[in-house]
């Protein structure tokens, strides 16, 4: 099967997620079953060997790249 876990900061979100579109707003998923929602959220990386998707939270995002700009 090709469906994917996601995890938000670590925590599972969503089991057998079938596609996923970056929007301004964050990410949407929806699962095998026609369940859709939108996470305010970016992603961090997908590891396709473990079918696992990784997510951050924006604020998250956000403070990181300003920490980095004041560093």
């Amino acid at each position: 099967m090709c469906q994917a876990t996601v995890y938000l900061d670590e925590n599972k979100i969503a089991e057998d997620v079938i596609w996923l579109e970056p929007t301004e707003n964050g990410v949407a998923i929806r699962t095998l079953f026609g369940e859709s929602r939108l996470v305010e959220g970016t992603l961090r990386g997908i590891d396709l060997l473990k079918h696992r998707v990784l997510l951050s939270r924006k604020s998250d995002q956000a403070d990181t790249c300003a920490d980095r700009a004041r560093g």
